[in-house]
């Protein structure tokens, strides 16, 4: 199963945890009094840049029976959909801007260059998603309802094909989401199946016209006898950026380390307890200023989900602080290389497509999802145990607090000090079967010798008494 009890697997106390929210409270803080011009400029720079990009690659495309003109137009326009997509349309519907009063940067008036209406995003991203991050039962991103990407969720025949599920939703992944968000859209508005004229439907085949007449007859149609090559340029631009957010996105949720949460985590959970579901829960990946612009500063991914109404250009400084907390509590803070996170991500994809008895790991203790039972039946080295079953972990020599991290390295310590004396056990087993199968062998031998050599005296006994026959015989023929 996924974590039920936060607290345990996280091997901090109830007032650790207290003080971890507080702290982050003093963060979010200290961020909110020092928003201002430079972060506004910030802003409407980025704004700048992703329309400057976009009327250049629309500009050049008007040329684009060229093949290096086609080339530098959808270039250009696949950068601007992507800084459009992940650094404007995702960070100002979170209300990252709404602080500065401006209504063409806010969330409730922005719409960005996706098929799926931000106002349906907002709503089922920002609750169902942000609320309860990670959440069986309730975050209905773990998976996107068409992957299983933890042991937790029942494994079905028609996981088989996730694999080629994978790959259809990565390239069609602005579909994907709005498909996604329409379906909770109507769940949380109550809206009957069978009522085709609801709000969200409308509302939701609108934005579909609009962004496909957009994409595919507008801005061809502009462009004259170039017309069939920016229809090209303009579904690869597309293409493109359904790639890079659906890898951003992956990225940042199912690599190892992001983990799992049951509903009886959500049980009297505090604010501060939901900041650490949202730490353990979100994974980062490294990136330098142009990346992590191009990914919305997603690259943040803990940051984000800390603060997701914070703008995006402080995740950097913000993430300077979370780490210090993580080393503070001896909390992992979960990051790697773009390329290792998605790896990570794409192996439980492959993996969790199989049923469980082609699994050697458990649901307790898999590379994808674990819980506090993991650590059931190992003992931790420099450890004791308070009364409320709770781990005192402090370093006896520095006295610095011996955390979730370092419970996960000394389990995999003692896992692997098990699993070498189980080899050990089994390697001295092997050697006492060899030693019984010598043995029984020689055995056999002997037995073997032994049979041969009285068969050969009896053959030899049989000889002699056919010739005494054969004399006695000669004899009684001659008499």
């Amino acid at each position: 199963m996924a974590i039920t009890d936060i607290q345990t697997f996280s091997h901090l106390t109830a007032a650790d945890i207290e003080t971890l929210g507080q702290e982050l409270d003093s963060i979010r803080r200290s961020v909110e009094l020092s928003r201002g011009e430079r972060d506004a400029k910030y802003i409407r720079r980025a704004i700048a840049a992703q329309r400057g990009l976009e009327v250049a690659g629309r500009a050049v495309l008007f040329g684009s029976r060229n093949r290096w003109a086609w080339l530098t137009g959808t270039a250009l326009l696949s950068v601007a959909k992507i800084i459009e997509n992940m650094e404007l349309g995702h960070n100002v519907s979170h209300g990252q801007w709404d602080w500065m009063n401006d209504p063409e940067i806010h969330s409730s008036t922005w719409e960005w260059d996706m098929t799926g209406p931000s106002s349906q995003w907002r709503r089922a991203h920002n609750y169902s998603h942000h609320t309860y991050t990670n959440v069986l039962g309730k975050d209905e991103d773990l998976g996107f309802g068409i992957l299983r990407m933890t042991r937790d969720e029942q494994w079905r025949p028609i996981h088989l094909v996730q694999p080629l599920a994978n790959l259809l939703l990565a390239a069609t992944f602005e579909w994907g989401i709005a498909l996604h968000d329409w379906a909770i859209e109507k769940e949380l508005a109550g809206t009957p199946k069978e009522e085709r004229l609801s709000a969200p439907n409308r509302e939701f085949a609108r934005k579909i016209a609009r962004q496909v007449a957009k994409d595919f007859v507008l801005y061809p149609a502009l462009t004259g006898p170039a017309w069939k090559s920016t229809l090209k340029a303009n579904a690869t631009a597309n293409l493109v950026r359904n790639l890079w957010a659906y890898a951003v996105i992956f990225c940042g949720h199912f690599p190892d380390g992001a983990e799992k949460f049951t509903i009886e985590q959500l049980e009297d959970e505090t604010q501060a307890e939901w900041y650490l579901r949202q730490m353990l829960g979100s994974a980062n990946f490294k990136a330098g200023p142009a990346m992590a612009f191009m990914s919305g500063n997603l690259c943040y991914q803990i940051e984000h989900h800390l603060f997701p109404d914070l703008p995006s250009n402080r995740y950097q400084e913000i993430a300077e602080r979370v780490r210090e907390l993580c080393d503070k509590y001896d909390l992992p803070y979960t990051t790697g290389s773009l390329g290792k996170q998605y790896l990570l991500a794409f192996r439980t994809i492959h993996k969790l497509a199989l049923p469980d008895r082609f699994l050697k790991r458990t649901a307790d203790d898999a590379p994808e999802t674990s819980s506090e039972r993991k650590f059931a039946g190992i003992t931790l080295p420099n450890t004791e145990r308070w009364a409320d079953n709770n781990w005192l972990l402090t370093d006896p020599e520095t006295g610095q607090r011996r955390g979730l991290r370092s419970a996960l390295h000394e389990a995999k310590v003692a896992l692997e000090e098990k699993a070498r004396h189980e080899k050990e056990v089994l390697r001295e087993a092997k050697l006492a079967l060899k030693e019984k199968a010598r043995q029984e062998k020689e055995l056999l031998r002997e037995a073997k010798r032994t049979l041969q050599e009285k068969a050969r005296t009896e053959q030899a006994a049989l000889r002699q008494r056919t010739v005494r026959d054969r004399g006695v015989l000669a004899r009684w023929r001659r008499a």
